[in-house]
């Protein structure tokens, strides 16, 4: 597997299960490919521990199923898999920016984050922007004060959603610039707006990775198609 990144973010057990769950969206990690405890503990440099915790997460997704040597095998994820992944994330995502608009909650840690993170990009420091972005959602999520949203929301997540043919910067201006205009729906308790720009948000996000999936996909195809 390629292009994983150290982990920075806790608690770890989900950071590696966002990794690999990313990794498997974007066809990293195929169907039929074997990944073994040691193997991903060392790429992303943690303890054993917290990838065996990830192996069971994303085993009760069916998105691998662990065998007794220490490995497992990566199932893969289908076209409609991917598209229900998105469209619950657009549900429960649009809600809860709505909610935190409503809330009246102290968002100030977001608003930080935010000018933080435009600081960098501007400067063209990119590397932290994934983790800039999962933490931006996240303090969304608090803010709307459902922790049964946020537990799910956070189960769900699956890193950046990469457009082909677009480099990790245009990526993560495109990203900043729709969370401007979501934050910005937010601090004007705006539930409405907020609830529609999100919505935009990651639906832009599934085209995205829908392009890498067809592309992924096609690929496959011609492979089994001179094969034959």
């Amino acid at each position: 597997m390629k292009n994983l990144k150290p982990i920075k973010l806790v608690p770890a057990r989900e950071m590696v299960a966002i990794r690999l769950r990313e990794a498997i969206m974007l066809r990293e990690l195929k169907e039929g490919d074997l990944i073994t405890l040691e193997g991903i503990a060392s790429q992303l440099d943690v303890s054993i521990t917290p990838v065996r915790e990830a192996f069971q997460i994303l085993e009760g997704e069916l998105l691998i199923k662990r065998r007794p040597n220490k490995s497992a095998l990566v199932l893969g994820i289908s076209r409609k898999n991917l598209q229900d992944h998105y469209e619950t994330r657009a549900v429960l995502e649009s809600e809860a920016a709505a909610m935190a608009a409503k809330s009246g909650a102290d968002i100030s840690d977001i608003v930080e984050l935010h000018q933080h993170t435009e600081k960098l990009l501007n400067e063209g420091v990119v590397e932290e922007y994934s983790n800039s972005n999962h933490a931006f959602h996240l303090g969304i999520w608090e803010a709307a004060g459902n922790d049964k949203i946020k537990a799910i929301l956070t189960s769900l997540w699956n890193g950046l959603s990469m457009d082909v043919g677009i480099t990790e910067m245009e990526y993560a201006k495109l990203s900043h610039r729709e969370h401007t205009g979501i934050l910005q729906a937010i601090l004007d308790r705006d539930p409405e707006k907020a609830r529609a720009l999100m919505n935009e948000h990651i639906y832009r996000s599934y085209k995205n990775i829908l392009t890498r999936f067809n592309v992924e996909e096609n690929k496959q195809n011609e492979e089994e198609k001179n094969g034959q």
